[in-house]
């Protein structure tokens, strides 16, 4: 399954530089494991150098071998047990939580996202011991990192992003991912997974960190081993944002743990057991990574007080009275009329009810209970802000004095926010005065209600505000509808500036994304003082194929050429169509010997990779040339050249081989 992912901006984003990455010794650690001839004494030696590694590393390993068995004591013990891709995972995850600890995106809580991807990760630890769908080892990892997309735009776009996330408090109703989409034409979901599959991370796991937030999307068949991965990570996640959750929230959160603990064939106590467990683990993991962990009640326990919490709120539903002709419920105190044509549902709002007369509270709830509204009360203005601001009524009922904050002076510190100034108040008093009703409205309030309360002039100043609310909504769903626009229109753009820059036939980039991507890591080359290299590969004979047996038969000749050089190269690796049968490769961060190795094994990949069409085998070979940056060369294009007359060399050699115009390995790169 092929993931909506830019590719082209992610490439333009990581030749950058700026995204999050390994840093030293967990670079050199991953350098390593990469090289097949390192052995595993000299990357023992090397984890050795990082103290604090070591015990993380020595940590997860006897997270795994299990309390029967003796524990683990030796970084190569260590490393035997955990394997050596989960290790270049743990370094990679550990070095950038230390290194990412602190950023200047104000409203991104660098703090709490740790803390919770590491909850993740060892929820999704304790979860796959129990599906055994993947190695715990590696799984850890993948839930420590599948946030990281998050991380990386707020590293990105520090300030563009701290308004975003600023916008997900003002606009509750509109995802992250939309806002993301907006305003970067890309969001977490995408980078993060881009980043986990650059990374290295296989596709069994980089394509369920995409959809672990919608899993619904991914259209996996119930049970297979990506349904299960993608379900074990959102309720991974879940278990985090109840861990991490107020102690007093905590407890209405939980039947919807069990209803995602079921989705992987938990039931409740095996949830319970599990999150138990994963609370324990990281209270441990907290304390050894500097993370700030939370005490959490026993899951059981948080279960219980939701059930209680949930019957309290049945009991307390308003009552209703039997229609005894048609035997439909009818509301208690219908006989007020606030509603006599549509049915109350529709046109119910959550209204606050602020006053310090409990007997005055009690009545005005009785009305709008009657008629099916969502009420809730404050006996005071402060704690009416907090409610206010907390349960983001449609409508407010404010008595105007007050002890502490006056309903005038409740209103107008209400309008100072964003939550507060779409509320409707309405506000009850015995004064009637016209200067009194002018400072109330120059303060913000909507509406007036003269004590005492008459039930039938209060429904027709709900109805009135009711109209108000409405109009208000619709404005709201033309915004939504016009930002939903703009954010399909955003993808669209996105989209068809991929395919400018894609090759229809291999899928590869064309030659425009290679002008700029070799201009981008010419640059990178240039700050970081690092080598560059590159081939130029070409089909031997490629006129024959389509002079002999059609275009058709050559097309298929490209594809397959195609896929075994995209085989051959490594993760870093950049290769492009740039020609009919001319391909191009950038190869960062790579000296003459290392680009002239790999070189070799494209040769020998495409050579050995011959096609079958209509019974008949049709080999095919390719000449590359090789070059590096040496000080001689000026721009990008003197590189290319000069890969060029590499290749010249490789066919005048009688093709399918490879060759380079350097002598010998170049200095160090001294930018021009």
């Amino acid at each position: 399954m092929a993931l909506p992912i830019n590719i082209a901006k992610f490439e333009h984003l990581k030749a950058s530089g700026d995204l999050p990455s390994p840093k030293g010794v967990a670079l050199a650690i991953i350098r390593l494991i990469q090289d097949e001839s390192s052995a595993i004494g000299e990357l023992a030696r090397v984890i050795k150098t990082d103290p604090a590694f070591v015990g993380r590393l020595i940590k997860a390993a006897n997270g795994l071998v299990g309390y029967n068995r003796r524990a683990i004591a030796s970084v190569q013990e260590a490393l035997l047990v955990l394997g050596l891709p989960a290790v270049r995972t743990l370094a990679l995850g550990f070095s950038l939580l230390s290194s990412y600890r602190e950023g200047s995106c104000k409203a991104f809580d660098y703090d709490r996202f740790w803390t919770g991807c590491l909850v993740q990760g060892l929820a999704m630890q304790a979860i796959t011991q129990r599906t055994r769908v993947a190695a715990a080892e590696e799984v850890f990892c993948l839930g420590l990192l599948a946030r990281v997309g998050e991380l990386a735009l707020a590293t990105l776009y520090s300030v563009e992003y701290d308004k975003v996330l600023k916008r997900t408090l003002e606009f509750r109703d509109i995802s992250l991912v939309t806002l993301e989409q907006q305003a970067f034409a890309l969001n977490h979901r995408e980078l993060g997974a881009a980043m986990l599959a650059d990374w290295g991370l296989p596709r069994v796991f980089h394509e369920p960190a995409y959809f672990a937030e919608a899993p619904e999307e991914a259209g996996y068949s119930e049970g297979s081993r990506e349904y299960v991965i993608t379900r074990s990570l959102g309720m991974a996640a879940y278990v985090a944002d109840v861990c991490l959750a107020e102690e007093r929230e905590r407890p209405n959160l939980m039947a919807r743990l069990f209803a995602i603990g079921a989705e992987v064939g938990f039931d409740r106590a095996t949830v319970n057991e599990v999150c138990d467990g994963v609370v324990q683990e990281w209270q441990a993991w907290g304390s050894l990574l500097e993370l700030e962990t939370r005490v959490v009640p026993s899951f059981e326990e948080l279960a219980t007080k939701g059930e209680e919490l949930a019957a309290g709120l049945k009991a307390e539903a308003p009552p209703v009275k039997e229609d005894a002709a048609a035997g439909a419920p009818l509301p208690v105190g219908d006989e007020i009329g606030a509603f006599d044509a549509d049915s109350a549902s529709s046109r119910a709002m959550r209204v606050l009810i602020v006053d310090d007369d409990a007997s005055m509270r009690a009545f005005v709830r009785k009305i709008l209970e009657a008629v099916g509204h969502q009420v809730i009360e404050a006996p005071d203005g402060r704690s009416g802000m907090e409610m206010a601001l907390e349960f983001q009524p449609h409508l407010m009922i404010v008595d105007w004095i007050m002890p502490g904050i006056s309903g005038i002076e409740l209103t107008r510190a209400l309008r100072q926010t964003k939550i507060g100034r779409g509320v409707y108040i309405l506000i009850m008093t015995s004064l009637e005065a016209d200067e009194r009703l002018i400072e109330a409205f120059e303060n913000g309030v909507d509406d007036f209600m003269s004590k005492p309360i008459n039930p039938r002039v209060l429904a027709a100043r709900l109805r009135a505000g009711q109209r108000v609310i409405r109009l208000q909504q619709e404005l709201d769903r033309d915004r939504e509808e016009i930002r939903r626009f703009a954010a399909e229109l955003a993808v669209s753009n996105r989209r068809l500036q991929e395919v400018a820059l894609t090759d229809a036939l291999t899928g590869f980039p064309n030659r425009r994304y290679a002008i700029e991507r070799v201009q981008q890591e010419w640059q990178v080359s240039s700050r970081n003082r690092r080598p560059l290299s590159a081939m130029v590969i070409d089909v031997d004979m490629f006129k024959m194929y389509n002079d002999s047996h059609g275009h058709d038969i050559g097309d298929a000749v490209l594809k397959q050429v195609a896929g075994a050089v995209k085989g051959a190269l490594r993760a870093q690796d950049v290769v492009a169509r740039t020609g009919g049968d001319e391909f191009l490769v950038i190869c960062p961060d790579t000296g003459l010997d290392a680009a002239l190795a790999c070189a070799e094994r494209v040769r020998f990949a495409v050579e050995n990779a011959p096609l079958l069409l209509e019974g008949r085998l049709l080999s095919s070979s390719v000449s590359i040339g090789v070059a590096t940056r040496d000080n001689v060369m000026k721009e990008p294009d003197s590189l290319i050249k000069r890969a060029d007359q590499a290749l010249y060399l490789a066919k005048s050699k009688g093709r399918n081989c490879v060759m380079t115009a350097q002598a010998s390995r170049p200095g160090p790169v001294v930018p021009p």
